[in-house]
């Protein structure tokens, strides 16, 4: 699924490894996906850099409801 133009709600992490979240305007919580640790701290990144900008984000989650793509 795609989704364009999206605000950023509310973020969080744990401590544990991989394990960030993003809830999404109309979407909801979704799991940030697991490809590589880089990868999910620098999609969290974005999502709180849009979050404390108000920019939007646009992106693809997976099959498994998980991100695994984001861009402004």
């Amino acid at each position: 699924m795609n989704f364009s133009n999206k605000k950023v709600v509310r973020t969080y992490a744990s401590p544990h490894s991989k394990n960030a979240w993003g809830y999404i305007e109309t979407i909801g919580w979704r799991k940030l996906g697991q490809l590589s640790t880089d990868g999910v701290t620098n999609m969290f990144i974005m999502l709180n850099a849009a979050k404390g900008s108000g920019k939007t984000v646009s992106g693809t989650i997976d099959a498994s409801n998980q991100i695994t793509l984001l861009y402004f």
